[in-house]
């Protein structure tokens, strides 16, 4: 049975975004290739797409940072910060942007050559727009896939999660979680906020049936289901879930 449930300091752990914890991986060789050179992009603009946790965000922040230009989060766009200079935009969620601000940004980029990098779900084509000038060039717009982890990319995801949480959990484990949970980064990065919560409420080490009992439910397993690896195995040390 676990201890008494503790309220938890609310400690602010942003995950890392910088170059040294991106992870190159087939999934994204791509996309890095594209932004290694945006004198290459076609009218001057790039748009990166793909599902929630497949670094999309991380992507625009490593351009943001190797090139000096401004990072905007497509709800904030309006139509004077389009038209404001700047030597390159990185717009966020570019789908949620307002169109007539969009619009601008997308010719003020055209016009002065500065390079524009947009992220979003789906690529620019599917985006939804009742501006015919905006749907034209959306179309036009060059756009780049962020595709599916491979096994390699989640194990690396999940220790810079553990790591950007200073979570210590040992092999078994990880192996544990990397076998049941969703094969996409969102749903990891989720798994591993919700046992550190646990684990910090609870005063208790994140062990593989401590991970069992907070996750089970959510991932639909019952009674019956065993672990793939034995049980005959250490599942983690002492301090295993503690932060530091």
């Amino acid at each position: 049975m676990l201890p008494p449930a503790q309220l938890p300091l609310p400690l602010a752990r942003p995950p890392s975004s910088a170059r040294a914890d991106w992870v190159p991986d087939a999934s994204n060789a791509e996309a890095l290739a594209w932004l290694a050179d945006p004198a290459t992009w076609p009218l001057h603009r790039l748009a990166l797409f793909g599902p929630p946790g497949t670094g999309k965000t991380h992507l625009l922040h490593i351009a943001v940072a190797d090139h000096g230009w401004r990072l905007i989060d497509g709800a904030a766009l309006t139509p004077d910060l389009a038209v404001a200079p700047a030597p390159g935009t990185a717009l966020d969620a570019a789908e949620a942007a307002d169109q007539h601000a969009l619009f601008h940004l997308i010719n003020q980029a055209a016009a002065t050559g500065a390079p524009l990098l947009l992220a979003a779900r789906q690529p620019p084509a599917r985006w939804a727009t009742t501006l015919p000038d905006l749907a034209s060039r959306l179309r036009a717009t060059h756009a780049v896939a962020l595709a599916g982890p491979t096994d390699a990319l989640l194990a690396a995801l999940l220790a810079k999660h553990l790591a950007d949480r200073q979570l210590r959990l040992d092999a078994p484990v990880q192996s544990w979680l990397l076998a049941r949970l969703p094969r996409d980064a969102a749903s990891l990065a989720a798994a591993i906020a919700t046992l550190d919560e646990a684990a910090l409420a609870q005063s208790a080490p994140i062990t593989r049936p401590f991970a069992r009992q907070i996750l089970g439910p959510q991932l639909g397993l019952d009674d019956a289901d065993d672990d793939r690896f034995g049980n005959d195995f250490p599942e983690t040390s002492p301090d295993a879930g503690n932060p530091g």
